[in-house]
């Protein structure tokens, strides 16, 4: 295909690593790239928000372990993606964000949407690539491709200022039309400083484009492998945690299944890992972590660093022993030095295990039925609480229905606060990457992204796999006018949300600790006919006898390729009392 223009350059680039499509908002800064993209069969995904690409494109990264893609153009374009871009940062997702900037010749000068863009984006990336030649372009997009899964992933930012990526003879005119005709001194020399600009911007720029490269993935040494392996032969109460980050190798998560059942140590799975063993695995514990991890003897965090939600690594006894594989020697080491860092990819630090390790069948098993009897125990609290009824919806028992009724090839998208929280404990994600929360960050906002990234990974030949956001009503603020976009592009998510008329998680603990209300207060409104106002479908519960045939006839919906949203009323609960996070 014929290469006229700096979107040809990067467009050739990225059909060449594979990017079956561009999340986006439209700009002029970048309608050369997309145009491009799109005359090479990418598919180009456009949304209402700047967040919703980049978040697309993020699930599009865990979901695939390749690097999802999102464009925008310059200055509020790019200030949009602030957000999800710390929040890929720091759910360490691979994603390339190509922005938008002004000419090359008149940043600084007041030019439309003329800001410095590296200080407000650069502390969230791995790396800013701040281009000024157009033989620059296809450089930076495969060098993007590699550092952003290599090592540590995150996201990397290319800035590509209009005048790069349009055809040289527009350029040229634009610039001397900027120049005009006059003949004083101050004009001709405008017109030769202008011409000698043009000349370096363009020179060399036909090219060939650079070579695939092979991102670099980092393996945990030799001596840290024998080492945990010797810690886990002596152990007696050995316990695996893991996390996103061991799932980051896509491609590579049926394996780490497989042998996190041949090494029969009990796990707890959390973010990405959700699902990675199924649904009902015999290992897979999900209830009282803190007390399991506190009478381990032999604690693996795989992907996990000792954060907040390992309270900075109290959870874990000091007497056991800590392995911590992770591929930041940083987060190895945060807030609690482990006995063995293995530095390296933790999904692979467990292969490597599992073929070191003889196979442990038998081993551990009074342990691993003391933990699974107190899940049964607390599987028989909830389905009990989730028995009471009030005048609405309580959120256990819908929660239960939504696991029986979801198919086998559901994927579930969780944005809110104290609603996901609630699914955490009855949702059984079906399989392997089929859970997407925004992660450490606790990021509200990320559902449309995310659902969308999802439907869209599969893949058409995918026809098993069903959507479903878990909504809460305050969380769903922020990506309602998505269902727009749903529609347009006849993507058929299915929202559920959670509608008790408050920030819940946060009105619990204020109200009981200052006795005020303030900012907590939503309204009981009718999230489903704003869903139909955009052409989606809209259902509303408001009785627990409604909940299992309306969510059935949410899925046929879905399966005949419609966007739909449940608007469910919600009774108050005293589930999740004492869940504030610090």
């Amino acid at each position: 295909m014929k290469v006229s223009h700096g979107g040809d350059r990067i467009a050739e680039v990225l059909a060449a690593h594979g990017v079956p499509r561009i999340f986006t908002l439209c700009g002029g800064h970048i309608s050369p790239i997309l145009a491009a993209a799109k005359a090479r069969g990418i598919r180009i995904v456009d949304v209402r928000d700047e967040a919703t690409a980049v978040f697309a494109a993020d699930a599009t990264a865990r979901l695939t372990g390749l690097p999802g893609v999102a464009a925008v153009t310059a200055g509020p374009g790019i200030t949009n993606t602030i957000t999800p871009l710390k929040n890929a940062q720091l759910a360490q997702s691979p994603v390339v964000l190509i922005g938008g900037a002004a000419p090359t010749a008149l940043q600084g000068r007041g030019a439309l949407q003329d800001i410095d863009q590296r200080p407000l984006v650069a502390p969230h990336v791995k790396r800013f690539f701040k281009l000024r030649r157009v033989r620059e372009l296809a450089p930076a997009v495969a060098e993007a491709f590699e550092l952003a899964r290599s090592g540590v992933p995150g996201p990397v930012f290319l800035e590509c200022p209009v005048d790069l990526l349009y055809p040289e003879a527009e350029i040229r005119k634009w610039y001397a039309e900027a120049a005009g005709k006059g003949q004083a001194l101050p004009d001709r020399a405008l017109r030769w400083y202008l011409n000698r600009h043009a000349g370096r911007m363009f020179a060399d720029a036909g090219a060939a484009p650079p070579a695939l490269r092979t991102p670099q993935v980092p393996r945990a040494s030799e001596a840290a492998l024998h080492r945990a392996a010797a810690m886990l032969e002596r152990a007696q109460q050995p316990l695996f945690v893991i996390g996103s980050q061991a799932v980051v190798q896509a491609d590579e998560a049926e394996a780490l299944a497989e042998a996190v059942g041949r090494l029969n140590v009990p796990v707890y799975l959390s973010g990405m890992a959700r699902g990675l063993l199924g649904r009902d695995h015999p290992l897979q514990m999900r209830h009282a972590r803190r007390n399991a991890l506190r009478e381990s003897d032999c604690v693996l965090l795989a992907g996990v660093p000792c954060d907040f939600r390992l309270d900075y690594g109290r959870h874990v006894r000091r007497s056991a022993t800590l392995i911590a594989a992770n591929r930041s020697a940083k987060d190895a080491r945060l807030n609690r030095r482990p006995d063995v860092a293995a530095i390296g990819d933790a999904g692979q630090f467990i292969r490597a295990l599992a073929q070191t390790l003889p196979t442990s069948v038998g081993r551990w098993a009074d342990w691993a039925a003391t933990l699974r009897q107190r899940d049964a125990q607390r599987e028989a609290q909830i389905d009990e609480q989730a028995a009471r009824e009030g005048d609405h919806v309580n959120p256990l028992a819908l929660f239960r229905a939504l696991e029986a009724e979801a198919g086998e090839g559901a994927v579930f998208v969780a944005d809110g606060g104290d609603f996901v929280g609630t699914a955490s404990y009855v949702l059984h994600p079906r399989g392997p990457l089929t859970w997407l929360d925004p992660g450490a960050f606790g990021t509200l906002g990320v559902g449309a992204g995310f659902a969308m990234g999802a439907a869209l990974a599969g893949g058409a030949d995918d026809k098993e796999r069903e959507v479903w956001i878990v909504w809460g009503d305050g969380a769903s603020g922020y990506g309602l006018a998505e269902f727009d976009s749903f529609v347009r592009q006849g993507i058929p998510v299915i929202a559920v949300v959670g509608n008790d008329a408050g920030w819940t998680q946060i009105a619990r603990e204020q109200v009981k600790m200052l006795g005020d209300d303030v900012a907590t207060v939503l309204a009981r409104s009718n999230y489903h006919e704003v869903a139909a106002g955009f052409g989606a479908e809209g259902l509303l519960i408001q009785r627990g006898y409604e909940v299992r045939p309306v969510l059935r006839r949410a899925r046929e919906l879905a399966r005949q390729g419609r966007a739909v949203l449940v608007n469910v009323w919600l009774d108050k609960t005293e589930f999740r009392e004492g869940s504030l996070s610090m």
